[in-house]
């Protein structure tokens, strides 16, 4: 059996890491999958997946190692639109540091699913980490299982 969704997400600043568990949870729960997989994928290359605690000091460690990584106070070739002739929409911003910050992450996460239920450790939550300005994001949901 597979079942698929996609859920939005405002994000209101950056960055910003967002609690989806229970989004997932439910959506474990309303496909009737007992024993199988679920892939959550972000859809942007300037935000991430991570799997972590979502406890608010760490989670301002995780911001200021960000900061450290990949400072927005530097240049990137990304953001310099003189030379830059790929991939470039009307209105775009300086995003650089966003993305060198999601190449630290991860696209997607793969849990799970027994006897219907997300399986997630004691302290596990599945964040979505806006790393650039803030806006609409879209995560893609697909369980493959019994």
């Amino acid at each position: 059996m597979i079942k698929h969704t996609t859920i939005t997400i405002e994000s209101k600043s950056e960055p910003e890491f967002i609690d989806i568990s229970d989004q997932v949870s439910d959506f474990v729960k309303e496909s009737g999958v007992n024993h199988g997989l679920i892939n959550v994928q972000s859809m942007h290359t300037s935000a991430a997946l991570l799997v972590n605690e979502n406890e608010p000091l760490l989670l301002k460690d995780l911001a200021t190692h960000f900061d450290k990584l990949s400072p927005k106070t530097i240049e990137y070739n990304h953001d310099n639109m003189t030379v830059r002739t790929v991939n470039v929409c009307e209105g775009e911003c300086a995003n650089g540091y966003a993305h060198c910050r999601a190449a630290h992450l991860m696209s997607n996460v793969t849990m799970n699913i027994i006897d219907g239920k997300l399986q997630l450790g004691q302290w596990q939550r599945i964040l979505f980490a806006e790393l650039d300005r803030p806006r609409t994001r879209t995560i893609q949901l697909m369980i493959v299982g019994e």
